[in-house]
């Protein structure tokens, strides 16, 4: 089995895959790699899993080594001498864990200024919409940030765009405003709220579709295309693309299936 991390702001996305697809997923919070309670998550996770390779992608950079240390230690027994052997084994049997970024990046080409300021997140992404839809794509992600990532017809990943979260958008509505209450995201039906709640969700739901809605429209006028797969993954992209016909699919696991990908084709 693979063994998966895409390290977020606020989780860390931990997946399982053969060969063929991402089998198993699971959620970490990314604060508990610096308290030290993530390990045991990742033990039990793993469970009797046989791990022959890792891959990771990462926007918290300080989070990484830790990612990697809970890795060697997986299985780990009490002993000191036994930990050092143990880790010399985990070494050998699994090698040194495949990190994503624009040098080990395989699936898409890049045509962007500063690769290397790219989140992997987001290569990841670029990867798994190709492999299913060739190019064009577009995929939107639906995270802490809503960003959009764009493969053009030559199969390079060429920018995207960002713009707020929508739990962020609340948030900040409601931390910087003293009548503003904190909501959950949710559909509302009607395009005229009736109460404060109702109006904020009216601008958070019904206000992303319409922004995702114009931008796609603008991504395929500068794409020169009327075919533009587009897909979404995140987690509220199943709400956002309900009603949301410009968007081809939604895909939980994209990121995770991107990471699969780059490592099988990483692999001699």
């Amino acid at each position: 089995m693979i063994l998966l991390f895409d390290i977020g702001n606020t989780n860390t996305h931990v997946g399982l895959a053969n060969g063929a697809r991402v089998v198993r997923q699971a959620d970490i919070p990314t604060a508990a790699w610096f308290t030290g309670k993530a390990k045991a998550q990742l033990a039990r996770f793993v469970g009797k899993a046989v791990v022959g390779g890792v891959a990771i992608c990462s926007v918290v950079p300080h989070a990484t080594p830790l990612v990697r240390r809970a890795i060697r230690q997986l299985g780990a027994p009490s002993t000191a001498s036994a930990r050092m052997k143990n880790h010399q084994r985990a070494e050998t049997v699994l090698g040194a864990p495949l990190e994503l970024t624009s040098k080990t990046l395989r699936g898409v080409g890049i045509d962007y200024p500063k690769p290397n300021s790219i989140g992997p997140d987001r290569l990841a992404n670029a990867v798994a919409a190709r492999h299913r839809f060739g190019a064009p794509v577009v995929v939107v992600d639906f995270g802490t940030a809503v960003t959009f990532d764009v493969v053009d017809a030559r199969g390079n990943y060429v920018g995207g765009i960002i713009a707020p979260g929508l739990a962020a958008m609340t948030d900040y509505l409601h931390e910087k405003t003293a009548l503003l209450p904190r909501i959950r995201i949710r559909e509302i039906k009607t395009a005229v709220g009736k109460s404060t709640e109702q109006a904020m969700l009216v601008g958070a739901v019904h206000g992303y579709r319409g922004l995702i809605r114009g931008l796609i429209a603008e991504l395929k006028r500068e794409l020169k295309t009327k075919r533009l797969p587009v897909v979404a993954t995140g987690g509220y992209a199943k709400l956002i693309a309900s009603r949301l016909p410009e968007i081809s699919t939604v895909e939980p696991n994209l990121t995770l299936e991107g990471l699969r990908l780059v490592w099988r084709a990483n692999q001699p």
